[in-house]
């Protein structure tokens, strides 16, 4: 992911989720060094991921697909190309936050090997005021 990248990153993440990153979120991402990353389908844009790296540790930040390349394997794809970052980095362990009433992020991690170790109270906001639960997932890598 690149500066250039940020436009359709931005309005794609506006269009997919209720309450979206802000261009701040994902500048001060490539500004501090985390793993971002932008998938392609010959030249179009179709997905996007940030990662964060700590000692032996990767964290799933953000990852998202286009509308039009949903339910084709994509989230899959780009999932396995952070597992060989995250090793090649030195990581042993990957770690993500998912809502639990984020059903098809779920399952796309039960498919890939992540398992529920813990949950955040009151973690993501939730429309009407209210917050949401976050279900801590881990996998080896």
């Amino acid at each position: 992911m690149t500066d250039g990248d940020l436009p359709w990153v931005v309005e794609n993440e506006g269009e997919l989720h209720a309450f979206p990153w802000t261009h701040g979120n994902f500048t001060d991402s490539l500004t501090a060094g985390y793993s971002a990353w932008v998938m392609r389908r010959q030249e179009e844009r179709i997905a996007y991921a940030v990662m964060l790296t700590v000692i032996d540790e990767a964290h799933l930040l953000n990852i998202s697909v286009a509308r039009h390349a949903q339910r084709g394997g994509v989230g899959g794809v780009l999932l396995h190309h952070l597992f060989g970052e995250a090793l090649r980095l030195g990581c042993s362990q990957f770690f993500l936050e998912v809502r639990p009433s984020n059903d098809a992020a779920l399952a796309l991690y039960h498919r890939h090997g992540f398992a529920a170790v813990g949950r955040r109270k009151r973690y993501y906001p939730a429309p009407d005021g209210q917050r949401e639960d976050a279900i801590v997932m881990r996998r080896d890598l």
